[in-house]
């Protein structure tokens, strides 16, 4: 989907937000010289995904996404709010350190924000660290987007030029650990958004026959 037949319609869960894309180069690389300015309610919805990113989790910060969210990336498919806080609250206990070394959007449109960007991840003990960099995409929830606390319906982050197709045995894992970790965890932040976990909110998983399948070629 383009961000340009993203729906107008906020009662729908998020799995109907998902924008495809298959990238002309894997270098997302983020020039910060370049980024595209947002507004001050933008601005602010992107301070608080970067300091997600970087292990400093809040409820309000988790509620800048819809409870019929999604969250897709290499590692994790989370498709309501209270997996979404599972994630985000874990990622202190994962890893000892994570740094925003750059980002830069490159594009801001009515419902679709897309960023560049550069997170180094320190693992315990401090004895190793890895910087990923990614395309992030934030497509917003119709009915906030331009309100002062926008929020999100999905968000992807793709580390390489191909989209997921959300088959074969790794997504199996990756949605299998995402329904799991939430209910596992013995944290009241979490616990919190265990009203957002609702068959309601959630869609079967859209599945591709490959990574570029209706992920049109794109230049970022």
């Amino acid at each position: 989907m383009s961000s340009n037949s993203l729906p107008n319609n906020s009662s729908l869960p998020g799995e109907h937000f998902e924008v495809r894309q298959t990238s002309s180069s894997d270098d997302y690389h983020p020039d910060p010289s370049k980024s595209i300015p947002l507004s001050p309610a933008r601005q602010a919805l992107m301070d608080d995904i970067i300091a997600l990113y970087s292990c400093q989790p809040t409820r309000r910060r988790v509620e800048r996404y819809t409870p019929d969210c999604v969250y897709d990336d290499q590692f994790v498919y989370a498709n309501d709010r209270f997996k979404m806080a599972g994630q985000w609250f874990a990622l202190p206990k994962l890893f000892r350190a994570s740094k925003n070394e750059a980002y830069q959007v490159v594009k801001n449109d009515p419902l679709l924000i897309q960023f560049k960007n550069e997170q180094t991840w320190t693992f315990p003990g401090g004895i190793k660290s890895t910087t990923i960099n990614a395309l992030v995409s934030l497509s917003l929830d119709p009915d906030s987007a331009e309100s002062d606390f926008p929020q999100v319906k999905y968000h992807k982050d793709q580390a390489n030029g191909k989209d997921y197709s959300h088959t074969g045995p790794g997504f199996a894992f990756k949605k299998w650990q995402a329904d799991k970790v939430a209910g596992m965890m013995d944290s009241e932040d979490v616990q919190y958004f265990k009203k957002d976990a609702r068959e309601d909110n959630q869609e079967p998983v859209r599945r591709y026959d490959s990574g570029t399948a209706d992920a049109p070629t794109k230049d970022f």
